[in-house]
């Protein structure tokens, strides 16, 4: 009798797992479909609610529905731990922390109020729609990217640290030349000045009164346009090389009896020993 309970329980365990990992099925879209139009519908409610005007005509609608959702939310995370067989790999994967920062915010606001505004990490729930709509081959580009940042994070490192002494530099130059009468009171602020000046933001709170101050400033400006072109160059550089090694290694070929390994498509022998080379290509 316990086996045949056990049996229904696992039966039923893998019919919620084709429901909810699994896009092939009919149950399987709709669950998916449903879930998407959830996570919009939170994510504007939680817009909505910071809307003054919204929130004291519909407050009571606004918080109800927010529970509803965090209260189906709450249930999904539960049945994705119950029907997965490996749990833990759920638990703490991207998405399981997602899935499970995107339901504490509510239940916060018993204790820190206003933590509900934390509810919009929902929005992270949206990477789903990749999966959903059959996109995951633009997520190959995404893991493009992320190899070519962590191939130039150490270039991007030294730049960063550059520019940091750069603009310690010329914000206590500016500190020395401007003065606590034009609004730059001390270095730190002088320093936040020339961080905003150099990377083009320019917010207007502070701004340089004196012929000297205003030239270094116009140096700064026209520096910020060149220092923005070189984290951009550095990551497409190491981009385009990621490319390149992968269309290189699709043309791979091995000598067969010095095994020198060969990238030129066009080759019929080996440049090391004159051993003519296969046709078949290896990967």
């Amino acid at each position: 009798m316990k086996h045949k309970i056990k049996n229904k329980y696992d039966i039923l365990k893998q019919k919620i797992y084709i429901i909810i990992y699994g896009s092939n099925t009919f149950a399987g879209k709709l669950f998916d479909l449903v879930l998407l139009g959830v996570i919009l519908l939170s994510v504007l409610l939680v817009m909505l609610e910071s809307v003054e005007r919204l929130d004291s005509k519909y407050h009571t609608f606004i918080i109800v529905s927010e529970w509803i959702i965090t209260v189906f939310f709450s249930l999904e995370y539960a049945l994705r731990i119950i029907c997965n067989k490996k749990p833990l790999k759920y638990i703490f994967s991207f998405y399981g922390i997602v899935d499970l920062i995107s339901i504490l915010p509510m239940y916060l606001s018993f204790f820190i109020p206003g933590s509900r505004v934390l509810s919009m990490v929902r929005a992270l729930r949206l990477l789903r729609l990749f999966g959903i709509l059959n996109l995951m081959h633009y997520v190959g580009q995404e893991s493009h990217l992320k190899l070519a940042l962590k191939a130039s994070r150490t270039k991007i490192i030294v730049f960063v640290y550059f520019i940091l002494i750069v603009s310690v530099l010329l914000g206590a130059l500016m500190y020395l030349i401007e003065g606590k009468e034009n609004g730059f009171t001390s270095i730190p602020t002088s320093i936040y000045w020339c961080i905003v000046t150099l990377t083009t933001v320019g917010y207007g709170d502070i701004s340089p009164s004196t012929p000297l101050g205003q030239s270094i400033a116009s140096l700064i400006m026209i520096l910020g346009y060149g220092i923005i072109a070189v984290p951009t160059g550095i990551v497409t550089a190491e981009f385009s090389n990621l490319k390149r090694s992968k269309l290189d290694s699709k043309y791979k070929r091995n000598c067969p009896t010095c095994t020198t390994t060969i990238f030129d498509e066009d080759a019929n022998y080996c440049y090391n020993c004159g051993q003519k080379l296969p046709n078949v290509y290896t990967k």
